[in-house]
């Protein structure tokens, strides 16, 4: 998620809105784009409305969702469904498939896969089976209106639960409850080492690496603030199980905190550490239960998926 941050300077005109300031003095995005990207601002780290008025001197911090990419391929890929109706679906995505298109991924993620079965709800079964994939990603944005608008994401080797929204009026309404912290995210982590205390916070600022642009790192005065509170659920010798959730939704955000708290996740490429007796360990991180409010539902709703294969077997082997 692309972000910036900056002073506002004294020197704008009195009672200058936000969003004017973002696409008329910083020129990041433009006032549509704004919207289209659900722009996340901050004032001396408080959240607020873009149609806020500047005095000049404040600490601004913006994020706002990358653009997709305008050639988008519908493509036919096995999907674990774990809730449908006609305005959202919650999938549990498996390890190794990538959420959005981007460099050297423009294919095989999930986007593809939601906008193949949107155009198939629609309707569009005989233009997807008449175009070869050549003449779809030959096509700006096939489907029109129809594309998917995923709400928030997880890394590639990230795996379990994700929310999609089917239109715009619930891209926009579920994107809100994210955008307050309203979304409860619950995540299974099988780490290296057995943290003393059985539960805890971790609330330490995120930062890019200066070292490698990659990755990111914990700083007591740079980044955005970040907090993560988590629970032993079990150790096993020299490992454990934990849950956690976060209540900030930084990049990388528990990876980096738990390598702060000196128990890295196992099998973490970026942040873990080696491990002589599962060498061959991919990412043990698993979002496990979503809970939120859903267009047109009067109450909470709350999804969970068990814990994948190869948490059940590293468990099995301890």
């Amino acid at each position: 998620m692309p972000s910036f941050s900056c002073t506002v300077g004294d020197n704008i005109s009195p009672g200058l809105r936000l969003d004017r300031y973002i696409a008329e003095h910083l020129k990041i995005l433009s006032r549509s784009q704004i919207k289209a990207r659900f722009l996340e601002a901050r004032l001396n780290g408080r959240i607020v409305k873009i149609s806020r008025l500047l005095k000049g001197g404040e600490q601004l911090e913006l994020s706002w969702a990358e653009a997709e990419s305008p050639f988008l391929v519908p493509q036919n890929l096995p999907l674990e469904v774990i809730y449908e109706d006609r305005r959202v679906i919650v999938v549990n995505k498996a390890q190794g498939m990538v959420v959005h298109p981007g460099a050297g991924n423009r294919q095989g993620t999930l986007a593809n896969a939601l906008l193949y079965r949107r155009l198939e709800k629609a309707g569009f079964e005989k233009d997807l089976k008449n175009f070869s994939g050549d003449e779809l990603e030959s096509l700006p944005n096939p489907g029109g209106g129809l594309r998917p608008g995923i709400v928030h994401r997880l890394d590639k080797d990230t795996s379990g639960l994700i929310i999609a929204a089917w239109d715009d009026e619930a891209l926009a309404f579920l994107s809100d409850q994210f955008r307050a912290r309203k979304v409860r995210k619950t995540y299974a982590a099988l780490v290296l080492g057995c943290p003393r205390e059985n539960r805890g916070c971790i609330e330490k600022r995120i930062v890019r690496s200066r070292k490698d642009r990659k990755i990111f790192t914990v700083s007591d005065t740079e980044g955005r603030v970040a907090l993560t509170y988590y629970r032993l659920v079990r150790s096993m010798g020299n490992y454990s199980l934990l849950l956690l959730r976060p209540k900030t939704g930084r990049t990388h955000q528990i990876r980096v905190h738990l390598k702060y708290l000196g128990y890295p996740i196992l099998g973490d490429p970026l942040y873990g550490r080696e491990d002589t007796r599962f060498k061959t360990a991919s990412l043990m991180l698993h979002a496990k239960s979503l809970s939120l409010m859903l267009p047109e539902h009067e109450t909470p709703e709350t999804f969970r998926t068990p814990l994948p294969e190869r948490f059940r077997e590293i468990i099995t082997n301890l």
